[in-house]
């Protein structure tokens, strides 16, 4: 009874996440408003920055004032344990949005943002965020499914990480993945940007050691390739079968 409620949960969770990485694109210019080349000089607080490879956007217990919308490149979001261990909540790509938690009441940063490779990020401040927030539903609406979407990403890693093995937290973890930010190329789907070992480590609250032992494992089988630049899986089902054997 509690499998079949346990597995009816992520169904519906998987459902309103979504397969795709571009809902956050749907029914508003999210360009238009982070980046108002388009509005002229409607939006005096906004700002653009580059950072390189390496550098931090922001840090924990720093200002939290500024709600960003990435335009270029990677950005891992994370923290760190008070041993010194980094904690990795999520790997954002081009188009994304993040710092929302200043919207509802966040002065610090809980996290850090880390620029994984050259990145071009557009703020807009907190206030003005606000001010169009109250001006445009449509905005509102997508702030909530943005925040909804990572509430229960967060619960389904908390999930697997109780119910589940290793294993099968990096499989699913590599399904999702293929499902969020792949293409489709035939029967086959590729996600380019691969990262490494050690972030899916992270990600799936294991090791990089079993990481490397079960992605060796599936390659072997002829289920999946994969090198630094990116993930190639070759039948999905295939893949998902594997959660069960």
């Amino acid at each position: 009874m509690v499998d079949t409620l346990i597995q009816r949960r992520q169904q519906t969770n998987r459902t309103l996440v979504m397969d795709n990485s571009i809902w956050y694109l749907e029914n508003i210019d999210v360009t238009g408003i982070f980046c108002p080349e388009k509005l002229g000089n409607a939006l005096e607080e906004h700002d653009q920055k580059v950072f390189k490879k390496g550098e931090y956007i922001y840090l924990p217990d720093q200002s939290s004032d500024k709600i960003f919308f990435m335009t270029k490149g990677r950005v891992k979001i994370g923290n760190y344990s008070d041993s010194g261990k980094e904690i990795t909540k999520a790997i954002l790509n081009k188009g994304e949005v993040f710092g929302e938690l200043s919207l509802v009441g966040e002065d610090t940063r809980r996290d850090f943002a880390f620029a994984m490779e050259e990145t071009t990020v557009c703020a807009i401040s907190s206030s003005e965020m606000t001010s169009l927030i109250r001006d445009h539903s449509s905005l509102s609406m997508f702030m909530m499914k943005i925040m909804g979407s990572r509430v229960l990403e967060m619960e389904q890693r908390l999930e697997s990480l109780v119910f589940k093995d290793s294993r099968t937290r990096i499989i699913e973890f590599l399904l999702d993945l293929a499902n969020k930010k792949g293409e489709r190329v035939g029967f086959e789907r590729v996600v380019r940007k691969f990262i490494t070992h050690q972030e899916i480590a992270n990600l799936t609250a294991t090791s990089r050691q079993t990481v490397t032992t079960v992605l060796n494992e599936l390659r072997t089988k002829n289920l999946l390739t994969f090198n630094r630049k990116r993930l190639l899986i070759r039948d999905m089902e295939k893949l998902r079968s594997e959660m069960t054997s």
